[in-house]
C-alpha cells in the first residue's frame, strides 16, 4: 500500500486530491491548522474507503509546523506529496500590509520548498515517487505577489521533473484557473469559467500519468495558458491587469 501526503488536505482542491487519491488505494496522511477538521475529514475518508488516515496538525507558514511535516517526510515512506497549502490575499500589493505578504510567501514558497526537500531523500532511495505543486495560471501572469510565487512554483517544479527524472520520481505543476473550493465567491466572473475541484483533479491525475510537466484543466483554461505563454510581454500584463480587475 502507497501513501500520499497532502498539505491543505481537508478542503478544497486539497480535500478532492485526498478523496481521489483514496478511492485509488493510497494511504493517508493530511496536513492542515485545523485539528477538528482533520478529525472530520479522516473519520469521513477512513468510513467510505476503508484506508489508514493519519493526520499532522500544523501551521506550514510557522517554521515549527513545517519541521513537524518534515519529520513525517523524512521517516515514512511516501511516496507521493502534494504540496497545496497556500492563500491569496484580499489586496494587491502593495496595499496590502507587509506581514501578510510574507507570511503568503512562507506558505506558498518556503513551506513546498522545505517539504519537496525533505521528501526527496526517501524517494530516491527508493527509485520511486510523485511530488505535486499545486500553482495556478496567475503563475503564467505578471500578476502580483501570487503570481509571482506561482510563477516560482511552476519554475521550480519543471527545474525537479528534470532532475528527479532519472530516480523514477515524477514532477507536476498543478496550475488551476478560477475553481470552486468553497471559498469566497467572484460575482465578476461568469459561472460557465469556473471549474469543479474534481476536474482539477482528474485533469492533474491525467498528466502525472502522461508525466507532463504542468497540468492546465477546462478548455477554455488550456487555451488562456497557451496564448500567454506565445502573448508578448505587455500584452500579457494587460491580460493579467484585467484578470486582476475581475478577481
Amino acid at each position: 500500500m502507497t501513501t500520499a501526503l497532502i498539505t491543505g488536505g481537508t478542503s478544497g482542491i486539497g480535500a478532492a486530491f485526498a478523496r481521489r487519491l483514496a478511492a485509488d488505494g493510497h494511504d493517508l496522511v493530511l496536513v492542515a491548522r485545523s485539528a477538528d477538521g482533520l478529525r472530520q475529514a479522516a473519520a469521513g475518508l477512513r468510513t467510505r474507503y476503508g484506508i489508514r488516515v493519519d493526520t499532522l496538525t500544523a501551521d506550514l507558514v510557522t517554521p515549527d509546523g513545517c519541521a513537524l511535516v518534515e519529520d513525517r517526510l523524512r521517516t515514512s515512506s511516501i511516496d507521493i506529496l502534494v504540496n497545496n497549502a497556500g492563500h491569496s490575499l484580499p489586496t494587491p500589493y502593495p496595499r496590502s500590509t507587509l506581514a501578510d505578504e510574507e507570511e503568503m510567501l512562507d506558505l506558498l514558497v518556503r513551506a513546498p520548498l522545505r517539504l519537496t526537500h525533505a521528501v526527496i531523500p526517501g524517494m530516491t532511495e527508493r527509485r520511486r515517487g510523485a511530488i505535486l505543486n499545486i500553482a495556478s495560471v496567475a503563475g503564467l501572469l505578471p500578476a502580483g505577489t501570487y503570481g509571482a510565487a506561482k510563477a516560482w512554483l511552476i519554475r521550480f517544479s519543471e527545474s525537479l521533473r528534470i532532475d528527479l527524472a532519472p530516480h523514477g520520481i515524477r514532477v507536476l505543476a498543478v496550475c488551476p484557473g478560477f475553481t470552486r473550493t468553497g471559498a469566497a465567491h467572484i460575482p465578476s466572473v461568469p459561472q460557465w469559467i469556473w471549474l469543479d475541484v474534481d476536474q482539477v483533479v482528474d485533469q492533474a491525475m491525467k498528466d502525472l500519468h502522461r508525466r507532463r510537466p504542468v497540468s492546465v484543466a477546462g478548455r477554455h483554461f488550456k487555451l488562456y495558458a497557451t496564448v500567454v505563454r506565445h502573448a508578448p510581454r505587455h500584452l500579457a500584463a494587460r491580460m493579467a491587469r484585467s484578470r486582476t480587475r475581475g478577481s
